[in-house]
């Protein structure tokens, strides 16, 4: 019996120290629950402070960044796809898409995505074309402006394209937002334009005006002057469809087609640069838009944050003559999303359906 005693004390003194050497060592799980328990005691007061409500400028802003953004992150057969879903005319010929802002047409500096690069998978997607045959670009647009962009589904086709061009048989209209109202509200203006030098502290280049007249030395009449030799011919018709809020809504139709044409026309031949123009809207420097105090407060912006405002220049509609005897080609873009809050902002109506 006393062995037998001595053997059930030996096996609980076991017991006892296996159990105290399980609780040295803890599971995961239980330290998990012991610090979600600490957690839950701790006061309010040492809880993380909640975040200051966003202002409607902070709100605005942060839309502003996430537009320029958003289609460079995304990998390129997803930006394919996405452009496949744009699409707004096509036939055996020609296919017209939806450019969205800030994508470039050809791929510069670090730029991950680019409409050039993306034509190998956006063939396959919308058509089907076998390898070695692929969509091919008409013209380009700058990486900022949004709209109708044409693809040709063949070489020929793209050959026919940039004859109707060059002989001006293409008929492009563009809405633009300007700062300021034009004065006369409907015309042509017809200024050739060049490269020009800025120097100073922030010493570029960009396209000026070479007028073919200058006011006489009497200032009552004007005398042509002779053209410089790099000018290139530039002509603009213009249309204010509506003004409010210190801007307009303005239609153009470029019937040259000079670098930055339609921002050269409208920001040093009339005095109204395009909203978000921040290249054209000050001569002598590269900055941020300035822009009146009526203006920021219809869209409620600060001075300071004006560099996030996109460029607000639209391709909403093309016209071509038809191929081997159809009728005429016409591709329409509804305005993209931004432009239609701006004008909201600026409590301009919106244009009618081309």
């Amino acid at each position: 019996m006393s062995r037998i005693r001595a053997e059930s004390v030996r096996w609980a003194v076991s017991e006892h120290n296996s159990e105290s050497g399980r609780s040295r060592r803890p599971k995961a799980a239980d330290i998990a629950n012991r610090l979600r328990r600490e957690r839950e005691k701790k006061p309010e007061r040492e809880k993380k402070p909640e975040e200051a409500p966003v202002s409607p400028v902070q709100r605005r802003v942060t839309e502003l960044r996430q537009l320029s953004q958003q289609l460079q992150s995304v990998h390129p057969n997803v930006f394919a796809k996405a452009l496949s879903r744009s699409v707004l005319y096509q036939d055996q010929h020609l296919i017209a898409i939806n450019k969205p802002y800030g994508v470039p047409v050809y791929n510069s500096g670090d730029i991950r995505n680019s409409i050039a690069e993306s034509l190998p998978v956006l063939s396959k997607i919308i058509s089907g074309m076998q390898a070695g045959s692929q969509l091919q670009l008409c013209y380009s647009l700058e990486k900022d402006t949004t709209g109708v962009l044409l693809l040709a589904r063949t070489e020929e086709a793209c050959q026919r394209v940039q004859s109707l061009i060059k002989s001006q048989q293409m008929e492009s209209r563009y809405m633009v937002i300007t700062v300021g109202v034009p004065v006369p509200s409907e015309g042509v203006i017809d200024i050739p334009i060049i490269e020009k030098e800025v120097t100073g502290a922030q010493h570029h280049f960009k396209m000026g005006l070479s007028p073919l007249y200058r006011v006489s030395e009497e200032g009552d009449g004007l005398t042509r002057v002779r053209p410089h030799r790099q000018a290139h011919g530039a002509v603009t018709q213009y249309r204010v469809l509506d003004s409010s809020s210190g801007c307009s809504l303005v239609e153009l139709q470029p019937i040259t087609g000079v670098k930055h044409q339609l921002r050269v026309h409208m920001a040093l031949a009339l005095g109204c640069p395009i909203l978000g123009d921040h290249k054209y809207a000050n001569w002598n420097k590269l900055a941020p838009q300035k822009l009146p105090e009526g203006v920021l407060r219809s869209l409620s912006l600060e001075q300071s944050k004006t560099r996030y405002l996109p460029l607000h220049l639209h391709v909403r509609q093309i016209i071509l003559p038809g191929f081997k005897g159809q009728g005429d080609i016409i591709a329409s873009c509804p305005l993209p999303k931004y432009f239609i809050t701006t004008l909201k902002r600026l409590q301009i109506p919106l244009p009618e359906k081309p």
